[in-house]
């Protein structure tokens, strides 16, 4: 969850300061390649200082959190296409002013799964 967390939160940050470049205008306007770059960095600093915590090659984390990164983006995407096809502004009025409850946990839905998936194979692994 964390990593879904500091990727939404640094993807917001830098969006809002470097953001040009849109990442799909049809589907989600506001998010940006730049807004994905600076989650990448954010995500980089977080497989450090797990990587050194935990003791895990550096490599193998950045590339298994790059991909919960990439499944992450893909399921905030999805949502607001769902939103879009559905000609919705917001997924509910639990939360007024942050696109329902589906806006805070779509990027979860999708990347949950793939991460419990990881941390399975990971235990055997070891």
């Amino acid at each position: 969850m964390a990593i879904v967390w500091i990727a939404d939160t640094a993807a917001y940050f830098s969006g809002r300061h470097f953001g040009r470049h849109k990442l799909a205008p049809a589907i989600s306007p506001g998010k940006t390649w730049e807004g994905v770059a600076g989650a990448l960095v954010a995500l980089a600093l977080y497989a450090v200082a797990v990587g050194l915590l935990v003791g895990m090659p550096l490599l193998s984390l950045f590339v298994m959190i790059a991909g919960l990164l990439y499944v992450s983006v893909l399921g905030d995407l999805f949502e607001s296409w769902i939103k879009r096809v559905s000609g919705m502004k917001d997924s509910g009025d639990v939360l007024p002013g942050h696109g329902g409850v589906l806006d805070r946990i779509d990027a979860l839905t999708s990347t949950l799964p793939i991460a419990t998936g990881l941390l399975l194979w990971l235990e055997r692994s070891v």
